[in-house]
């Protein structure tokens, strides 16, 4: 597995795996109606804007083929002191999903991450997604929970945080 930098050229093979993932993690949680409108044209259209951007790292298989992505930089919404950084999005395509491949992923964001001197991050996270291990399991700890609307079904979102993003692989 080679993980590496993203470029304006993955942003279709992003965009499979942004969609892709979210139909089978989401799958019975979210209405079907909301993950059968899912567009692979609009999440390239959102990914062109974020690759430059952004920081973004893509996981190319033996073949080449991207099967996933993670991004991440300042915390956004500016609710949770002392946390400054947050992992934005982290998705495997079903198939490479519980063998390593997250956690490689996670690394350079956390280099990024501590370049820009943010040394704790947060991330958000539907409960029902089966990722809630993945992050217990690197030392995230629930910090808050709330809900939100999708396509008119209430969930929850719990938030995870890390105090100190140098412990996470210690």
């Amino acid at each position: 597995m080679k993980i590496r930098k993203a470029v304006l050229k993955d942003v279709k093979s992003i965009a499979k795996v942004h969609v892709d993932s979210w139909k089978t993690t989401y799958k019975h949680v979210v209405p079907d109606e909301y993950l059968n409108n899912l567009s692979y044209t609009i999440r390239e259209q959102l990914w062109e804007e974020i690759v430059p951007s952004g920081n973004v790292y893509v996981a190319e298989n033996n073949q080449g083929q991207i099967v996933g992505f993670a991004n991440g930089g300042r915390e956004r919404s500016r609710q949770y002191d002392g946390y400054e950084g947050e992992l934005y999005a982290i998705y495997l395509l079903q198939e490479y999903q519980g063998c390593g491949i997250g956690k490689q992923l996670i690394m350079p964001i956390i280099e990024h991450l501590k370049q820009l001197k943010i040394h704790s991050m947060v991330v958000f996270v539907l409960e029902e997604n089966s990722a809630c291990q993945f992050y217990e399991a690197l030392g995230g700890k629930k910090i808050d929970s709330l809900e939100i609307e999708i396509a008119g079904k209430r969930l929850n979102e719990v938030v995870y945080g890390w105090s100190d993003i140098d412990y996470i692989f210690s």
